[in-house]
């Protein structure tokens, strides 16, 4: 598969960057004056297609490619646990397989939501996923990604996201969007 395509945005990167290869799962760092194209930006990372090779680049890191970073997510000071739980749905849908356009939401990758109060204003999330694949390179990646994004919310300290493959996932869990998106509906 080639990431590169005519939509995709030229960069060069601004200063030293990590990165982590795609589907390998690799953490490498990637030198300032890098050139390379975006080939993605879904979910406040990026896919950046670089000599040949796919990687993904954390939202934190916009700035080496010239963009903005995210913008921090902001709770009301008398948020319930329902509001908070719709945040913690809105973050999941920023999870993006690299390969694939299409969040783990969507994808039918997110199989149960929880929370915990660990404090009166504190709360603890548990979420359990799966992959399309069991042995995905990215498996570790999806999860951490999850994981950061969960505890950016305001009085989430701790996301504790499970990886499960019972059941295991098919297509048929995708909802008729990501359906469509892949052409399988």
């Amino acid at each position: 598969m080639s990431g590169f395509s005519l939509s995709s945005e030229p960069f060069t990167l601004e200063r030293d960057c990590s990165a982590v290869m795609v589907p390998q799962g690799e953490t490498v760092s990637l030198p300032a004056g890098q050139i390379g194209y975006i080939t993605q930006a879904l979910g406040g990372s990026f896919t950046v297609y670089v000599e040949g090779n796919l990687f993904r680049i954390a939202g934190a890191d916009a700035d080496a490619l010239g963009k903005e970073p995210p913008v921090p997510i902001q709770l009301a000071a008398d948020a319930s646990d329902a509001d908070v739980e719709k945040l913690v749905w809105q973050q999941l849908r920023t999870v993006f397989d690299p390969e694939i356009p299409i969040n783990v939401v969507e994808l039918g990758l997110v199989y149960d939501v929880s929370l915990e109060h660990v404090e009166p204003d504190q709360r603890k999330v548990y979420v359990k996923m799966t992959l399309t694949a069991p042995g995905c390179g990215m498996g570790d990646i999806l999860i951490d990604d999850a994981r950061t994004k969960l505890e950016l919310i305001p009085t989430v300290t701790e996301a504790d996201v499970d990886l499960v493959f019972d059941p295991p996932w098919s297509h048929s869990m995708m909802s008729d969007a990501a359906k469509l998106e892949t052409g399988m509906l």
